[in-house]
């Protein structure tokens, strides 16, 4: 018998054998699931924004986008199909990406149940980084539906032609609307921290901690936050200070 088996305690009495875990449900196996799916969400992102800036190109060009979107492969496929087949997508890697967060997050509580008295972060990582991610992640959340309301379901926006993306846009970031930009932009502050970090964790996880990657990750992470950050921010601040109209 081995001396790891002979120094094993003995189960206590009326305990069951905890069973082992497959591999998805397993840390790794759920922090590779989180890096995935979030790697989906910020393509989502930076297409959005690609798609953002097209109204530069003026009102004809922006609703001519928003229209091709909405009919991709018309006869063939039902109306909107594209989009919905982009909503169901977003909708399962956004459900994946938080069920893995709250159960990794929940067993990292239950494992080390009193707080160290000091924690020395990671290399690249922020010492606030889980508040920050966590705290980021309600404010993106809370953005989000609010988003919905406003452009994609014309609720809560002044132009209810749906055909009118262009208008949408214009009327939403109206500079006597300007609590919606305010509010727009801190979101994307929230979203720039989010990804700032997301983005190094989800490569430490793929690539493993000693890849050659590790010290670009960092500045990988930043430069995409930046530039996803900055391109949503130019449209909401070219419409309130009168760039588009």
């Amino acid at each position: 018998m081995s001396t790891d088996l002979q120094n094993r305690p003995a189960a206590r009495p009326g305990t069951r054998a905890r069973k082992p875990q497959g591999p998805w449900r397993s840390n790794i196996g759920l922090k590779i699931a989180m890096a995935v799916s979030g790697i989906l969400l910020v393509l989502f992102l930076v297409a959005h924004m690609a798609g953002n800036l097209h109204v530069f190109e003026g009102r004809a060009s922006m609703n001519e986008y928003a229209h091709g979107l909405r009919t991709f492969g018309e006869p063939l496929l039902p109306h909107e199909s594209l989009l919905w087949v982009l909503r169901i997508g977003l909708i399962a890697a956004a459900a994946v990406h938080i069920w893995t967060a709250v159960v990794l997050t929940r067993r990292a509580l239950a494992a080390r149940p009193v707080r160290y008295a000091s924690k020395k972060p990671a290399k690249g990582e922020s010492r606030h980084a889980a508040a920050t991610m966590r705290w980021g992640a309600a404010v993106v959340f809370l953005f989000i539906i609010w988003h919905l309301l406003d452009l994609t379901f014309r609720t809560v926006n002044p132009v209810k032609d749906v055909p009118d993306a262009y208008g949408a846009v214009v009327a939403t970031f109206s500079p006597e609307r300007w609590p919606v930009t305010v509010f727009y932009l801190l979101a994307l502050l929230a979203l720039f921290f989010h990804l700032r970090h997301g983005i190094w964790s989800a490569v430490q996880t793929i690539a493993g901690p000693n890849s050659k990657w590790r010290k670009r990750t960092q500045a990988i992470g930043l430069a995409v936050a930046l530039i996803v950050v900055l391109g949503f921010a130019i449209v909401p601040l070219s419409v309130t200070f009168g760039l588009v109209k």
